[in-house]
């Protein structure tokens, strides 16, 4: 809540006349008045007990402000507003994003140091986009000669939400807009690496709230998010719903909670290409996801099983748009400034599964030539690093985050699938298949069993990134609610009109 001078002026005015009040009336009794101190009354003390008592920009010092103004603020979301009125405001928070994607994109590169700009700027701008809202929300009814039944998608009430640090500003305005679409309010505990830009864009949605005529505190924030506020934000009585987008060590005690939790994680998506595939497309398609920020995003390839028969042409298409091949030293090279041993034999990066190695922190999301230039490789630019390598390498079988893209020879389709089933680790998350044989595309749906599947494209049009359908920062393959929106926000409940009430069939 802001106040300008004139504001805080008047009531310090109307103060001042209630204790002039209160010792009149204290004379006329002939009791002792209680000193007043003055200094208590400035504007300026004034002006900052107010603003710590309600904050209209969703950032508060502690988890139980945060979410008692989300409770509030909820209550006159559901009792107060239309559903229009939800349209009008998400329209509003579309706009207000959409001027601003450029200095969030630059601010997100700044402070996570993960990515690159161009692909964040797009990023942010499909999200805001093609975010649904209130229009994916739809009641399902049955009419008969025993009444009529309406089944309605209706709120949890305050959400949880943990945020990511490779998607920080993105997921932020995708969950939002979805949440407070299906009538719910969130409190987002997000990544500490990217609170900074977080905490600028839970303030910029919270005032075009505000500014739209809609509630304060809609979509709120702990200023110092830790682990500790997760589950603080997990055990409070007034979260209904939790959901979390990020590691598998996150996801996993939020769905310990006991609470409903909808849980995004682990991917390692893999990619086959048959004999049957359009190489150059392929090739194009390939590097448009596996590079796209980096490979930060979950969804990107990670790894390339290819029909030997095919191999080569596939490689020189690829290194024809721009890839670069690493030699058999450069691998090594790579591997000794990208990897290190995994001594407590825990999870890395967004996979479940120990590993022999894990991702070094300070290579995900880094440039291509970057990596190169460590390694010895100067003046060379490529959004996209390859290397030839056996089923079992580390850069197969862990998710990296990093433009690194190792390339599998198999001698069948059915090894393809079979090597592709296992480097996936049974995530359910996304596979890519370049091929014009449905037989095998069929096959190899089955047999994967991903959330996300897409056939002669890149995996960015599973997200509706030059493909069909809303975009997503949230895809659920733990919990099942898949390619999440505001639908998947809300409980179902049924209302029932008996014994043939409102029948007007005849």
């Amino acid at each position: 809540m802001q106040l300008n001078e004139k504001d805080i002026q008047t009531i310090v005015d109307s103060v001042l006349k209630n204790v002039e009040s209160v010792l009149d009336k204290s004379q006329q009794t002939n009791q002792t008045p209680t000193p007043i101190k003055m200094k208590q009354l400035s504007p300026q003390n004034l002006a900052s007990s107010v603003t710590s008592r309600s904050n209209a920009d969703g950032v508060f010092d502690n988890v139980d402000d945060a979410i008692n103004a989300a409770h509030e603020a909820q209550r006159k979301w559901i009792n107060e507003y239309k559903i229009e009125d939800r349209g009008n405001i998400i329209s509003a928070i579309r706009e207000a994003v959409k001027h601003k994607v450029e200095y969030f994109a630059k601010a997100a590169l700044e402070e996570t140091g993960l990515g690159n700009y161009n692909d964040k700027l797009a990023k942010l701008s499909l999200t805001v986009e093609k975010t649904p809202g209130t229009e994916i929300l739809q009641t399902e009814t049955f009419s008969g000669d025993n009444g009529l039944t309406f089944v309605e998608q209706t709120p949890y009430g305050v959400i949880g939400a943990v945020t990511p640090v490779t998607n920080p500003v993105d997921t932020i305005v995708n969950n939002g807009i979805g949440m407070i679409a299906a009538g719910n309010s969130v409190v987002f505990n997000v990544h500490p690496s990217a609170k900074k830009v977080s905490t600028e864009m839970v303030q910029l949605l919270n005032q075009t709230i505000v500014k739209a005529g809609g509630p304060a505190n809609l979509l709120a924030m702990v200023k110092e998010p830790t682990i500790e506020t997760v589950q603080q934000i997990a055990n409070n009585k007034h979260v209904r719903l939790l959901v979390g987008t990020g590691g598998p060590g996150m996801v996993k005690s939020l769905l310990k909670s006991g609470k409903k939790a909808i849980g995004a994680g682990a991917g390692n998506p893999p990619v086959i290409v048959d004999e049957t595939a359009d190489l150059k497309q392929a090739a194009k398609d390939i590097i448009e996801g596996a590079s796209f920020d980096n490979n930060l995003l979950c969804i990107a390839e990670k790894e390339v099983f290819v029909l030997d028969q095919v191999a080569d042409d596939l490689i020189f298409e690829l290194l024809a748009e721009g890839a670069y091949m690493l030699d058999h030293r450069q691998v090594e090279q790579a591997m000794q400034l990208t990897l290190k041993e995994n001594k407590d034999g825990i999870p890395g990066g967004c996979s479940y599964l120990a590993r022999d190695y894990l991702v070094s922190k300070d290579w995900v999301g880094k440039d291509a030539s970057l990596i190169l230039e460590n390694i010895g490789v100067s003046n060379v630019q490529t959004k996209l690093l390859l290397c030839e390598v056996d089923a079992n390498h580390p850069y197969v079988q862990l998710e990296q985050l990093m433009p690194i893209l190792p390339i599998v020879r198999v001698r069948s389709i059915d090894e393809a699938i079979e090597k592709a089933v296992e480097a996936e680790h049974g995530n359910r998350h996304t596979a890519v298949m370049h091929s014009n044989h449905i037989g095998n595309v069929t096959k190899f749906a089955k047999a994967i069993g991903t959330t996300i599947f897409v056939n002669n494209g890149s995996s960015l049009s599973g997200v509706g990134f030059k493909g069909e359908g809303f975009t997503t920062m949230t895809i659920a393959g733990p919990t099942g609610e898949g390619v999440t929106s505001a639908r998947s926000y809300t409980r179902q409940r049924r209302t029932v009109i008996a014994n043939g009430g409102f029948n007007i069939k005849g």
